[in-house]
């Protein structure tokens, strides 16, 4: 995978001002990494809006799924997609047609797709690979510290 340096103040400054989440290839079987991040998410008042076409019409976290982007009528900050690097291309195209204000892709973690960011960051969206929001949030925002974890990030709580 890419070596894609962030600062911690651009992830930062993403997940503070994301509202609304829209996950490509969100799994509804609670054993999934998407799930665990949906779920995450949508604790931390994030409006997670599930995207998988073999779900569709059901319900995760009071949200009907629907089976692609298109099928979503309100807008979204952020886009995060959970599916292999090859099938970026076109989620990105969806997304930058369906919602005119996006202001963020995301790339979970493993997933990669260079030429599909750089189309979204010449549109003027925010993007991120091979990251975990979750992740990122609980590194930033000083839950990962109560694990162990050595976070890079310097505070002055104990």
């Amino acid at each position: 995978m890419g070596d894609h340096i962030y600062t911690n103040g651009y992830i930062r400054r993403i997940l503070q001002r994301t509202k609304s989440i829209a996950i490509v290839g969100v799994s509804l079987n609670s054993l999934r990494p998407s799930y665990f991040v949906a779920r995450y998410l949508n604790l931390k008042g994030f409006k997670i809006i599930p995207v998988n076409p073999g779900q569709a019409g059901q319900t995760l976290f009071g949200q009907t799924v629907v089976a692609s982007l298109s099928d979503i009528s309100e807008p979204v900050d952020m886009v995060d997609i959970f599916r292999r690097s090859d099938a970026v291309g076109p989620i990105v195209d969806e997304a930058m047609a369906q919602f005119p204000d996006l202001q963020t892709i995301w790339m979970q973690i493993g997933v990669e797709n260079p030429e599909a960011a750089a189309k979204a960051a010449a549109a003027g969206i925010d993007v991120v690979q091979d990251r975990c929001p979750k992740i990122e949030y609980q590194r930033l925002f000083g839950e990962l510290r109560m694990a162990g974890f050595n976070t890079g990030v310097i505070s002055s709580k104990l």
